[in-house]
Formats: structure tokens, C-alpha cells, sequence
């Protein structure tokens, strides 16, 4: 079937949202495009960079495991916390408004996770993920508001450059620490890159403030946070495919997130050197890529995606089978099977997010409520494995635990799969 957005289906959404996608059009046509890579470059770039050198922040604050954990487990509590603010936000004062005080945010927010407190890195940790939950939220609504013709190949554009942004914050976080003297300039390198973000969504937004001030109407996506009322639709908290769409993204979150808080140090426990744990990690992320651009791209021309969802997950079990069994003879295999998938799983969520919708103000409704739940999931997994990694002094159990999470993967995939809408 080819993608649901070819021709955009008459609806009922609040008269506000039409003026505006225009207007951005044609003010700023290829700000559009660079503003989307750049928001995506930045929506993990900021975490990513933090597992190769988590050694360092641990032994600077005297950091256990469990409290490590922190350090990744609080941002997605906030990417949770803060999805439900995100549409509001949008409706309130415009689409690219929002991402462009999101990204300042993000600024920031890291900068402040270096300064020397530590209740400062952990209130920076917070302000992150607030920052990144905002450019999550409202990014598949803006993919189909302004691209409603090529929406899935949009999606995988952006949830590949996403990867792009990890891919590299990882890679380059341990030359970083040691070029820039430790942990504190390796991970405040990347407020850099927000900043030239906000220097190109700022134009977008002051035109775009200019447009609904001209339309004499509010502007962004018309949406509810998670289902809430005050949004024109179908009542999300209660269809099954919703919350199918949404465990999906949750639970591949809680995956994601575990690999990228405790990957690097399960192969420097099983005897891997720091330095070599950073490049199977950076190349863990790089391979991300080809999943999450080719799954979307594949998913949008296939009217049940049930079959890319078994497969994707059959290739994510299959790495964690390994990485359990031989954690370092068969790194780059595991790293490569675990990549893939996983790129596949996180496109093949956003990409669900738009097919099972029937217009913008619906994906950007589900959007929402996806990220909130699904990130609120999705917080419990790094912390929870700190906590059993403590408590067994091993990562059997721990990794096993992610073969648990593969199976509801399996189950959600095929539902959330079957070609339906809401």
C-alpha cells in the first residue's frame, strides 16, 4: 500500500493549523529541511556521549552503579515528563517557537550537566531530556504537516540523521575526554552543535510568528498531549492500537537505552579496553543507520508492516543471544545484529506513529502520547539494570532481562503492525 499521506484526507482539525505550513514553505523552503537534520542530529547526540565516559563522571562524584545510572535514567524520565507539555506548548506559541526554545534548552541543559555540584548534573540531565522530549513530540506532526507527500521517507531522513547525531557524539566522546582534558569537555563539546540549531530554526520562528499574527490565529500542531481532552479526535487512551503504537516505542526505548548506559561497560567487564568498548559502541550506533532508513522506506510501501516488525526483532534477539553468551569474542556480530535492529525498531515506531493515522493533528496526538508513555517506560530500563547488575555483581541476568523485553517486542509488533487506522 503506498503511504497513507499521498492525498491528504479531509478533516476536522482546529482551523489554525492551514496558514502556517504554508507560510513556512514558502518563506524558508530549505530551512525546513536543514532545520529538521539539525533538530535530529541533536535529538541524541547529547546522550550518547555519555556511556564511553561514564567511568569518569562516576569516579569524579563517587558514583555507584545504581546512582550511575542516573546520569541516563533521569533524561528519559523527563522525555516522558515533558511530552505531555510539548503539543500545549505548540498550540500556545507555534511549532517552530517550540523547537527552537527547545533546542536553547537543550544548550543548556548541557552545559549545566558540567558544572561542578553534582546536584547540577543531575538538574542538567533534566533540563536535556525536557529539551529533547519537545523535539521528539512535535517532529513526526511537522513531517507530515510539511511533507504530507513523502511522509515515510521523510520519517526514515530524520530518524536516520537522529542516529547520525549518536552515532557521532559516541564515537568522538572518548578522543574528547582525552583531547579536551576529561569527561566535562567531551560532553560540553556538543552544546556547539545545538546552538548552530537555534541559529536556524530562529529565522523559522520569528516568520512563522509573523504568519499567525498576520492570520489573526493561533498556529503549530493543533494536538492534545497523550489523548487529552481539548483536541478534536479519536480518544487515543482508549484504542488498542495506540497503546499498541506506544509499548512498541516504549519498550524499543528501554532497549535502546539500556545499550546506551551500560553496552561500553559490559564489554570493559568482560575484559575489553575502554578505548576498543567506545568503537564497538560508536559502530553499534553507526549500523543504527541502515535500519532506521531502509525499515521506514520499506514499512511505507507495505500495507501490513507485521513482517519488518518480526524481522527487526528476530535480528535484536539474535544479538542479545550473543552478546550474553560471548560478550567480546563476538562484539562487532552482536553490535552489528543489535545496530540494525535497533535502527529498524525506532523507524519502524515513528513510522507507525504517521501510517496509523489519518492526518497531522492524530500523528502529532499519537506522537505524544507515545513519547510520554513510552519514555516514562522506557526510564525504568537503565536504572533497573544498574540496580540488578549490583545486586548479582554480574550481567547475565541483567542482559538476559533484554531477551524479556524482545519477546513483548515480538507480540506488539504484531499488532501494532496489521493495516488498520484510528
Amino acid at each position: 500500500m503506498p503511504e497513507p499521506a499521498t492525498a491528504p484526507i479531509p478533516t476536522t482539525t482546529t482551523p489554525t493549523a492551514p496558514p502556517v505550513a504554508p507560510a513556512v514553505r514558502r518563506a524558508h523552503p530549505a530551512l525546513v529541511l536543514t532545520g529538521i537534520v539539525l533538530a535530529s542530529l541533536n535529538m541524541r547526540a547529547a546522550l550518547a556521549g555519555v556511556s564511553p565516559v561514564m567511568s569518569g563522571i562516576s569516579d569524579h562524584f563517587g558514583l555507584t552503579a545504581t546512582a550511575s545510572s542516573l546520569v541516563t535514567t533521569i533524561p528519559l524520565l523527563f522525555m516522558g515528563l515533558g511530552s505531555i507539555v510539548a503539543p500545549r506548548l505548540a498550540r500556545r506559541f507555534g511549532t517552530e517557537a517550540v523547537l527552537c526554545g527547545a533546542l536553547a534548552l537543550l544548550c543548556g541543559g548541557i552545559l549545566l550537566r558540567v558544572a561542578p555540584p553534582a546536584a547540577a548534573l543531575f538538574v542538567g540531565c533534566a533540563l536535556v531530556g525536557t529539551a529533547i522530549a519537545l523535539l521528539n513530540v512535535l517532529m513526526p506532526g511537522l513531517v507530515k504537516r510539511d511533507f504530507p507527500d513523502r511522509a515515510a521517507s521523510m520519517t526514515a531522513v530524520y530518524s536516520t540523521t537522529l542516529i547520525l547525531g549518536a552515532t557521532g557524539s559516541a564515537a568522538a566522546a572518548v578522543p574528547l575526554e582525552n583531547a579536551l582534558g576529561g569527561w566535562q569537555g567531551s560532553l560540553a563539546s556538543w552544546a556547539l552543535l545545538a546552538a548552530v540549531a537555534v541559529v536556524v530554526w530562529l529565522p523559522q520562528a520569528v516568520w512563522a510568528r509573523r504568519a499567525r499574527r498576520d492570520a489573526g490565529a493561533g498556529a503549530g500542531l493543533a494536538t492534545g498531549a497523550a489523548g487529552a481532552g481539548g483536541s478534536s479526535g479519536p480518544d487515543l487512551l482508549r484504542s488498542p492500537l495506540a497503546w499498541q503504537v506506544t509499548l512498541l516505542m516504549g519498550t524499543q526505548s528501554l532497549v535502546a537505552y539500556v545499550c546506551i548506559a551500560w553496552m561500553p561497560t559490559v564489554f570493559t567487564d568482560n575484559g575489553m579496553s575502554k578505548g576498543q568498548a567506545g568503537i564497538v559502541y560508536a559502530f553499534y550506533t553507526l549500523v543504527q543507520m541502515a535500519g532506521s532508513f531502509f525499515v521506514p522506506i520499506v514499512a511505507g510501501r507495505l500495507r501490513d508492516q507485521r513482517v519488518p516488525a518480526v524481522v527487526v526483532v528476530l535480528l535484536m534477539a539474535a544479538g542479545v543471544t550473543g552478546l550474553l553468551v560471548a560478550p567480546v569474542a563476538g562484539a562487532w556480530v552482536w553490535a552489528t545484529l543489535m545496530g540494525v535492529a535497533q535502527g529498524g525498531l525506532l523507524g519502524l515506531a515513528l513510522t507507525l506513529m504517521v501510517l496509523r493515522t489519518r492526518d497531522a493533528q492524530t500523528a502529532s496526538r499519537l506522537s505524544g502520547m507515545a513519547q510520554t508513555w513510552g519514555y516514562l517506560l522506557a526510564s525504568m530500563g537503565p536504572f533497573a539494570i544498574g540496580a540488578v547488575h549490583e545486586a548479582t555483581g554480574g550481567w547475565t541476568l541483567p542482559v538476559g532481562l533484554l531477551l524479556v523485553a524482545c519477546a513483548a517486542l515480538l507480540f506488539l509488533g504484531l499488532g501494532a503492525g496489521r493495516a488498520r487506522k484510528i
